[in-house]
């Protein structure tokens, strides 16, 4: 048996006017553009890692804030290998009779399905046993119920010793394995992930749709490392809300933005 702990980071779209080029997809709203990952072996050792940025397909540009958080570049980016090359060696590199997926929250998980089934791949080598170390590490340091505690706020609470900046897959990775060996008992039990996206959906049925806030949230707080108020959040699903309405677009001639 085998745990793998990966991360990954995501590249976003806008629903500017002023980012034109790089408009949100519906299909994908965040696109995975690294992941990095360590492989341990059922006595925490570290068997092998992986650490691997991706070429994107989707936006051809950063989002801003990913930018500045990362610290990747697009031209970076650009010279590195497509989506289903990097899919193949992760498939290569997770393969093993048993292996668990060990991730910092659940958006991982869910954000990889959901890259795998855009670019129309096989989900079936994903192993369906997870456990959420960040949930287990909110418990083991008291976190007020429904509450989540970030990555960098369990480092230092652990004494764990800082290496490297966050926001890097694979040294948040790294982290989080850190803190799974830190926080591991007999009673520390994987879960079964279910999942629902790689099935076809009625595009048109906006009736069978809404935002999964909880999941949005989540993200926000994993992109932020921090946990979002009361207040924010009610902004967050507010604005989306709004802009589900489409009172704001401004149409666009020629193919040049309208100045306000």
């Amino acid at each position: 048996m085998n745990y793998i702990i990966f991360d990954l980071e995501f590249n976003q779209g806008s629903n500017s006017i002023r980012e034109d080029t790089n408009l949100k997809n519906s299909e994908c709203p965040f696109e995975i553009i690294q992941i990095g990952a360590l492989k341990l072996d059922e006595n925490f050792h570290t068997i092998s890692t992986l650490d691997k940025l991706i070429k994107p397909k989707i936006y051809n540009q950063l989002h801003p804030v990913v930018k500045n958080l990362t610290g990747i570049t697009i031209d970076q980016l650009n010279s590195a290998q497509p989506f289903d090359e990097v899919y193949k060696e992760f498939v290569e590199f997770i393969k093993n009779d048993r292996s668990i997926l060990c991730v910092w929250g659940t958006v991982d998980i869910k954000e990889l399905l959901r890259n795998i089934s855009y670019h129309q791949l096989s989900l079936s080598p994903i192993p369906k046993e997870y456990i959420n170390i960040q949930s287990y590490a909110s418990k083991y340091l008291n976190c007020p119920k429904g509450t989540t505690i970030g990555l960098r706020n369990t480092v230092e609470l652990l004494n764990i010793t800082l290496k490297q900046e966050f926001h890097n897959a694979f040294n948040d990775a790294y982290y989080t394995s850190e803190i799974f060996k830190k926080l591991y008992n007999e009673n520390m039990e994987s879960k079964i992930y279910t999942h629902d996206h790689h099935k076809r959906r009625n595009r048109h049925n906006k009736k069978n749709q809404k935002v999964d806030t909880y999941h949005l949230i989540q993200q926000f707080e994993k992109m932020f490392d921090r946990k979002i108020t009361t207040e924010e959040k009610s902004i967050i699903k507010l604005a989306y809300m709004m802009g589900k309405t489409n009172q704001f677009q401004i149409e666009i001639s020629d193919n040049k933005f309208q100045e306000q």
